[in-house]
This record gives structure tokens, sequence and C-alpha cells, in this order.
């Protein structure tokens, strides 16, 4: 880990003054003037920002001053080592003229995103990973502000029982199945989203937290992971063949209830799983078959067996 220098902020200040960092040329930036940094660091900045949200930070590992990777570790540079250089935005200014800006955070701070992200990766780039680069968070223009909450005192991306929330305000889709009648517990703090899934990106479909589905559904399944003399085709290859991973309105999680899910691989013709025949249902009784565990009534070792009568998943 590493903290930004004062070179680094002040150059990404420069670019938020003369505007994104797409439409601003090399010659613009070394014609522009260095911006300075206040006199007296977070005394200047707490003259005014004497809110409670601002002054939370002092709560969080980001305003520990005896800890020299934070920002207000010995000979930091504080506030501006996050929001860049506020000589200017500090001094006095006449009435009636707009105050210099500094590097705010968040989608109504008018910052470009790529310069705020660049701010926090200077010193969370080995966190983040190289998957974060080019990945979906980042191709969307995902500030790290739009989870983050940097001055709160818990984040709440951070906490198990919380980081659901923050995900379904973008992921809607996700949390609607989440809320089917069989589920993940998300919504009773037993799991979180980055159980599964690599947030910063991954590599992987998804960004999920291992390289495959299974893998990642057998860090808690692991029951299910054999192997087995036994297997079962769909089990081996991927277990959303069969399940719904964010949830269900069928018990298991399962995309559709059998003997339907079954039926659609296996054959219906000769299996007495069919409904109803050319002659009827035998005494206008249904078929055992139907009832119950249906196709689990007999098949119960559905995701494999090791006995070795167990061709059939049967015992």
């Amino acid at each position: 880990m590493h903290l930004q220098s004062p070179a680094r902020a002040a150059l990404l200040l420069t670019l938020c003054l003369l505007g994104p960092p797409d439409s601003v040329s090399q010659s613009e930036i070394a014609a522009a003037e260095p911006v300075p940094y206040s006199n007296k660091g977070a005394d200047s900045c707490i003259a005014c920002h004497d809110d409670p949200v601002s002054l939370a930070v002092f709560r969080t590992p980001h305003g520990v001053p005896g800890d020299p990777h934070s920002p207000f570790g010995q000979e930091q540079l504080q506030c501006e080592a996050c929001h860049g250089p506020g000589g200017a935005h500090a001094a006095r200014v006449r009435r009636g003229q707009e105050r210099p800006p500094v590097i705010r955070f968040g989608s109504e701070g008018g910052t470009d995103v790529g310069i705020q992200n660049a701010m926090c990766l200077g010193c969370h780039n080995a966190d983040v990973g190289f998957g974060w680069h080019g990945g979906p968070h980042d191709s969307n223009e995902i500030a790290c502000s739009d989870c983050h909450a940097v001055h709160a005192p818990q984040d709440a991306v951070l906490q198990t029982s919380t980081q659901p929330e923050v995900c379904f305000e973008c992921h809607a889709l996700e949390r609607n199945e989440t809320l089917k009648a069989f589920a993940h517990p998300l919504f009773e703090g037993k799991m979180d989203c980055s159980g599964c899934h690599s947030p910063h990106g991954e590599t992987t479909a998804t960004q999920l937290a291992q390289q495959t589905l299974n893998d990642t559904c057998y860090d808690c399944h692991a029951e299910k992971r054999g192997p087995y003399l036994w297997e079962h085709a769909p089990v081996a290859e991927d277990c959303g063949l069969c399940h719904a991973p964010h949830g269900s309105n069928h018990p298991g999680m399962l995309v559709s209830r059998a003997p339907l899910l079954c039926q659609s691989c296996h054959a219906q013709a000769g299996h007495p799983s069919i409904a109803q025949g050319t002659d009827g249902l035998a005494d206008g009784v249904p078929s055992q078959f139907l009832l119950g565990q249906s196709c689990l009534n007999c098949h119960e070792q559905v995701h494999g067996s090791n006995h070795p009568s167990g061709s059939k998943l049967m015992r």
C-alpha cells in the first residue's frame, strides 16, 4: 500500500479543474499552474466543513493520526490526500465569485469518475487487483464512492448484514429474485453478495469468487462436491442448470418443479412418471411418481451416488 504523492494529487486536481480527462490535452496540462495546498491542512477544511458527515472521518481508518498509512498519519496530506490541493478552494473569494473546486466524491460531486477512482486506487490499487481494470464496474463508470461510504464509521458495503442493500441499489433484478419464497439467507444477515461474487472484478463470468459456478457453490455446499461413483451429468457441469442461485419460488431454489425439471432432459415415454396414458389414470388415482417429491421418491440421490448399485441414483 502506498499513499498519494503531492504531485499526483495536484495533477488529478488540475484535470478536475480543466475538465474530463479525455478532453484535456497534454499541452493544457503542461500549461496549467500547479494548484497549491492549504496552509493549515484539515484545520482549513474543518473551519467550514464541521458537519457530522465530514467529521465522522475521524472515526474511520482514514482519519487515524497514529497510522502512517492513513491520510491523517504523520506528515501526510490529511483531507487533501483524497480531495486534492485545497489552497485555492480555502482562500477568500470575492462576493459572487465561484469558489475553485476540489475533488469531490459521489455522483453529485461533479468530479469525473475516472479522477475519483484514480484517487482511491492511488492507495488501494493492490487491494482491488488487476481484475478491476476493464471489469463490469469499471467499464460502467461506477465510482468507488457509489458503493463505499468513506466518511462513515461503518461502511455498509463491508458489513455482512447491510452489504446486500448496497448492491441491490443497482442490481434490482437480483433483489427481486432474493425476495422469492426460497432464497439464500441474505436478509437474515447470514451471508452477503461478496460470498459468491468478487465486486472488484475477476476474470470469471459474472465476477464469481471462484473460477466456476460449481466451485463457488462448493464453498458452502461441500457435501455436493463428490467425486461420485455414479455422477449426475448436469450436477458436474453446472449447478445453475437446476438451481436458480439468487432465489426461486420452487423448493430447493430449483428453476422448476419436478417432474417438469427432470423431464426437460429425461424422456417421459415408457416411464411411470407420465401423468395420464391412453387408458387414463389407473382407478382414477394419480401416479405415485408424481406425488410427494416426485422423481425424488425413487431417485433420491439426485446429486450422485457412491453405492455399487446406484447407477440410477436410487440409493
